[in-house]
C-alpha cells in the first residue's frame, strides 16, 4: 500500500481537477436519476388524465426539461472526462519524475545486476496504470457509491418490499470481488513483470545490434524476442481470462435481481397494490441500481491492476542509497586545492574479496600520479572511490584534509572531470554533449574546450558541425572522435582534480601525441589521476603507484621504478619490446 499512499499523495495537487471530476459525476447522476423520473411521469399523465390542453402542455415541459437533461449530461460528460484525465496525467508524471528522482539517488552498486528495460519498465509502463486509478476508478467509486445510495432510496421509496428483495444478490457480488482480487492481482503482477522482461531483452538487443550482426545471431536473437512476446502475451490472457470470468459472474447476480423484481413486482401489480406506473419506473431505476453494481466491479479490476504495478514500483522506491548525504554535510563553496589522501583503505564489490586492501596514498595537490599494473588490481575502482561512486569499507579519503564522506556529493563530485574509460555519450548534437560538462559555458568557451582536446578540427568537417547529430551513444562516430569528445566535456568543466580513466586508449598514436600535449598544458595548476596501460604515457608524472594484488606494491618516479628492477621495470620492458617488434 506504500505506493498507493504515495500516487495518492501527488493526487493532492490536483484536487481542483479530482473535485470537479467528482460533482461533474455527481452532477451526471442526477441527471442520470431524472430520465426514469420523467418517464414515470409521462406514463402517470398518459394513463390517468383525459386528454387536454393542459395534458400537451405538461407533454411538452417534459419533453424540453428532457432536452436541457441530455444536454447538459453530454456537457458533464466532457467535464468529467477531461478534469479526470488532467489529474490522471498529471499524477502519472509527477510519480514518474518522483521515481526517476529516487533512481537517480540510488548508489552505482545497485544497478549492478539490474537490467535497464526492466527499470524503463517500472518508470514508465507500471505509473502508467496510475491514470485508471485516479481518472477513472476512484471517482467512479466515489459517484457509483452515491448512486447505488440514491437509487436504492428512490427504489426504497416505492416500494420498500421490492427494494430488499432486489438487493439479494449483493452480498454475493461482494464475496466475489474479494476472491477475485486474490487471485488476479498476481496475474497482473506476473503480467508485468514479463512486460519488463521484454523491454530489458529489447532493449539489450536493440542496444547490442552491432555485436548481434557481427556474431550473426540474428536467427537466435530473434527466436529469443520471440520467447519474451509469447510469455508477455501468454500473462496478459491469463490476467484476462480472470476479467471475463469475473464480469459475467456480476452480470449473472444482477440479472438475478431482475428476475427478482420481474416475480415479486408482478405479483405487486397483479394484486394493484403497486401502480403500474411505479413499476415502470422501479424497473429503469432497477437499471441504474445494479450499473453502479458493474461500474464498481470494473473500478475492482483497475484497483487491482493499479495495485500490482504499485508493488513493483514499491520494490524500487523501497531501495535505499548506499552513497548519500549526511544530515549537514560540508558544501564546498570554493574551489579545492586538491590535495586527496588515501588513508589505509579497503574495499570489496557486494560480499566477495576485498578488492583493495589496507591502500594508503597521498596524491598532492596540483601534481601528476599514474596509476599502473595489471588489468583487473583495482585501479579503476581506486578512483572511482574518490567521488563516492562507492564508498570504502575500511579506512578514509580526504580532500584538502576533510574526510569526503563529510562533504556533500553535490560540491565533491563539481570539483572532479572525469575521463572514463568506457566512453558514454548521449544522443543529441556535438554540442550537447560537451556542454553537459558546464551547461552555462559560452559558445567560445565550448569551443576551446574542444580545440585542447583536438576535437575541433574534426568536428568542423561533420554535415552540420558543432549542431551535427551523433546518435546514440555517439554511434556515427569513431572510438577516437568519441574519446576526444569526452575529454573536451572534462577540459570544459574546469575542475581542480582530473581523472584520465584510460583516456588515450581509442585513439591512434598521433593523435594520443596531440592530446598529450594538450593535456600535458591541462594539467597544469590540477591534481591529476591518470589510470594507464601504455606506460610510456605515464613517464613524466611526479608519481607513479604500481599496484598488484589488492595493493600498493611500489611507488615512484619513472626512473625511480625502473632503477628498482621490480612489477614496473618488467611491464615497462615487455611494452618497449612489443612496440619495438
Amino acid at each position: 500500500m506504500g505506493a498507493i499512499r504515495l500516487v495518492f499523495r501527488f493526487a493532492k495537487k490536483y484536487w481542483l481537477s479530482l473535485l470537479l471530476t467528482v460533482v461533474s459525476m455527481v452532477s451526471l447522476v442526477g441527471a442520470q436519476l431524472l430520465i426514469p423520473w420523467l418517464i414515470k411521469s409521462l406514463v402517470g399523465l398518459v394513463t390517468t388524465t383525459p386528454f387536454a390542453l393542459d395534458t400537451v402542455e405538461s407533454i411538452t415541459r417534459l419533453a424540453v426539461i428532457g432536452l436541457v437533461v441530455f444536454f447538459a449530461r453530454g456537457l458533464l460528460s466532457f467535464l468529467r472526462s477531461y478534469a479526470a484525465h488532467i489529474a490522471g496525467w498529471g499524477v502519472v508524471a509527477d510519480v514518474r519524475k518522483y521515481v526517476y528522482q529516487h533512481i537517480q539517488k540510488l548508489s552505482l552498486r545497485f544497478y549492478e545486476d539490474k537490467q535497464t528495460g526492466q527499470m524503463m519498465s517500472r518508470v514508465v509502463n507500471d505509473t502508467d496504470i496510475f491514470e485508471a486509478l485516479i481518472a477513472h476508478a476512484t471517482p467512479d467509486i466515489i459517484v457509483n457509491v452515491l448512486t447505488f445510495v440514491g437509487v436504492a432510496t428512490m427504489l426504497i421509496i416505492m416500494s420498500w418490499k421490492l427494494a430488499l428483495l432486489s438487493m439479494i444478490p449483493i452480498p454475493l457480488i461482494i464475496i466475489v470481488m474479494r476472491a477475485y482480487s486474490k487471485v488476479v492481482r498476481p496475474a497482473f503482477r506476473f503480467r508485468q513483470q514479463q512486460l519488463g522482461e521484454l523491454n530489458a531483452v529489447l532493449n539489450d538487443n536493440i542496444s547490442g545490434i552491432r555485436e548481434i550482426k557481427a556474431f550473426t545471431r540474428e536467427e537466435i536473437e530473434k527466436d529469443r524476442i520471440a520467447v519474451g512476446i509469447d510469455n508477455y502475451k501468454q500473462s496478459l490472457l491469463n490476467a484476462l481470462k480472470l476479467m471475463a470470468i469475473f464480469q459475467p459472474l456480476i452480470d449473472f447476480f444482477s440479472s438475478f435481481g431482475t428476475l427478482v423484481v420481474i416475480y415479486f413486482g408482478g405479483i405487486l401489480a397483479f394484486n394493484e397494490t403497486l401502480p403500474v406506473a411505479d413499476l415502470v419506473a422501479f424497473f429503469l431505476y432497477l437499471e441504474t441500481f445494479y450499473s453502479p453494481v458493474r461500474v464498481l466491479s470494473q473500478s475492482w479490476e483497475r484497483i487491482q491492476e493499479a495495485m500490482a504495478s504499485a508493488e513493483r514500483v514499491d520494490e524500487l522506491i523501497q531501495e535505499e542509497p548506499e552513497i548519500e548525504d549526511k544530515n549537514h554535510p560540508v558544501v564546498l563553496k570554493q574551489r579545492a586545492e586538491g590535495a586527496v589522501m588515501l588513508n589505509d583503505i579497503s574495499f570489496r564489490y557486494n560480499t566477495g574479496d576485498m578488492v583493495l586492501q589496507h591502500v594508503t596514498l597521498e596524491i598532492p595537490a596540483h601534481k601528476v600520479v599514474a596509476l599502473v599494473g595489471p588489468t583487473g588490481v583495482g585501479k579503476s575502482t581506486l578512483v572511482s572511490l574518490i567521488p563516492r561512486f562507492y564508498d570504502v569499507v575500511e579506512g578514509s579519503i580526504t580532500l584538502d584534509g576533510t574526510d569526503i564522506r563529510e562533504l556533500s556529493l553535490e560540491s565533491l563530485r563539481q570539483q572532479i572531470s572525469i575521463v572514463l574509460q568506457d566512453v558514454f555519450l548521449f544522443h543529441g548534437t556535438v554540442r550537447d554533449n560537451i556542454l553537459f560538462g558546464r551547461a552555462d559555458a559560452s559558445e567560445a568557451e565550448m569551443i576551446e574546450a574542444a580545440k585542447i582536446a583536438n576535437a575541433h578540427d574534426f568536428i568542423m568537417e561533420l554535415p552540420d558541425g558543432y549542431n551535427t547529430l551523433i546518435g546514440e551513444r555517439g554511434v556515427k562516430l569513431s572510438g577516437g572522435q568519441k574519446q576526444r569528445l569526452s575529454i573536451a566535456r572534462a577540459v570544459l568543466k574546469d575542475a581542480p582534480i582530473l581523472i584520465l580513466d584510460e583516456a588515450t586508449s581509442s585513439v591512434d598514436t598521433e593523435t594520443e601525441l596531440l592530446i598529450q600535449q594538450a593535456l600535458e598544458r591541462l594539467m597544469t595548476g590540477r591534481t591529476v589521476i591518470i589510470i594507464a596501460h601504455r606506460l610510456s604515457t605515464v613517464r613524466n608524472a611526479d608519481k607513479i603507484v604500481v599496484l598488484e594484488g589488492n595493493n600498493i606494491v611500489e611507488m615512484g618516479s619513472h626512473d625511480q621504478l625502473l632503477a628498482k628492477g621490480g612489477l614496473y621495470h618488467r611491464l615497462y620492458t615487455i611494452q618497449k619490446s612489443f612496440n619495438a617488434a
